[in-house]
């Protein structure tokens, strides 16, 4: 996958995770790009999920 594709399929996915979890903001999601270990403990706190299950959510998306 090149950047061009990585970066729309991130936009994809941002879109449903606040489609889903309507108190994630923009903030949330744009700190993330690059802190993937902070984004997901920022999901994980949102959403009240374990870590894997996260990684199962957004693998789902």
């Amino acid at each position: 996958m090149n950047e061009t594709t990585l970066k729309g399929r991130w936009n994809e996915v941002k879109g449903k995770l606040k489609q889903a979890y309507g108190d994630l903001t923009d903030d949330d999601l744009t700190y993330a790009e690059g802190q993937e270990d902070e984004l997901y403990g920022r999901l994980q706190q949102k959403t009240g999920k374990t870590k894997d299950e996260v990684r199962k959510m957004i693998a789902d998306l």
